[in-house]
């Protein structure tokens, strides 16, 4: 009974929300967890189930040493689940409306100095087809500030060099995001140059390929952002999320406006995007007590 509501779940957030694989693979393990507690406790039937029972279950979840991110993640797989069924007719109201999550504790995005960033950049050397693949691929990450899922993704008729932007597509909307100088060399050279080497099949249309000629994945592309903030010895954090990151709190700090960098992250919500001027304020605030004479 619970795994049919679960694929129909499934069949929707597919077919009709576009959900992302990590969306879906996400949401579904959050339920399966959720549906798999009722179970133990004879629990069978989700249409059945009461308010107290998810606000049990967000307690339980805490009370195992689940983080606050972890459990409020949950319950909003939980909620719109159920919205879901509610809009389907499946009941008469959303059982989670009203559970309220566990305080999350704001945790601010790592971000890297300009310095940082150029150091990090610089470290693909353009002497191999591996060095102009990954210089290519660094550059138009810090570039554009798309998502990794969104930069494995892309085909080579997605570029418009001489125009200098990229077309993006991410949860069935486009966007176009324009590139700097130094990013549309990068990928000139690796495009006119280096791609066609790589390829296994000649047909791919991927545009950035691994060591085997088949489309890069997130695994790969991880590995080698690990391995150039290791010879670079930055001492942060550096995940593909970081350069998207820091490319909007750039932006932010040299005067662009707010609208037009949620465009071009592909953010539904502004409210997504205001996390990054409270990073600026923050930096100014520390940067002011320690600088201030009397702070």
């Amino acid at each position: 009974m619970a795994s049919d509501y679960l694929k129909l779940y499934e069949d929707y957030l597919r077919e009709e929300k576009h959900a992302s694989e990590n969306t879906l693979s996400s949401y579904l393990r959050d339920l399966r967890q959720f549906s798999e507690h009722l179970a133990a406790q004879r629990v069978t039937d989700l249409r059945k189930v009461k308010t107290a029972a998810i606000s049990d279950y967000v307690a339980w979840m805490g009370g195992k040493g689940k983080s606050a991110a972890t459990v409020t993640r949950a319950l909003a797989s939980i909620k719109s689940f159920y919205a879901f069924l509610a809009e389907r007719g499946e009941i008469k109201t959303n059982p989670a409306k009203g559970v309220a999550a566990l305080k999350v504790e704001r945790r601010f995005p790592e971000i890297l100095t300009g310095k940082e960033v150029e150091l990090f950049l610089d470290q693909p050397q353009c002497v191999d087809a591996k060095g102009y693949r990954d210089h290519a691929m660094l550059e138009l990450l810090y570039a554009t500030g798309i998502r990794v899922s969104e930069l494995i993704s892309l085909d080579e008729s997605d570029c418009s060099l001489s125009a200098g932007f990229i077309r993006c597509e991410s949860k069935g909307k486009e966007r176009i995001i324009p590139l700097y100088p130094a990013a549309v060399k990068a990928l000139s050279d690796y495009i006119k140059d280096v791609r066609p080497q790589l390829l296994a099949d000649p047909e791919e249309t991927a545009l950035f390929v691994n060591m085997n000629g088949e489309r890069m994945s997130r695994q790969g592309f991880w590995k080698i952002v690990k391995h150039y903030q290791e010879m670079a010895q930055i001492d942060k954090d550096i995940t593909p999320h970081t350069l998207r990151h820091s490319f909007a709190v750039h932006l932010l700090e040299n005067g662009a406006d707010l609208r037009a960098i949620q465009e071009m992250l592909g953010h539904a919500d502004i409210s997504s995007t205001q996390i990054y001027t409270h990073v600026v304020k923050k930096q100014l605030r520390d940067i002011y007590q320690k600088a201030h004479p009397r702070a």
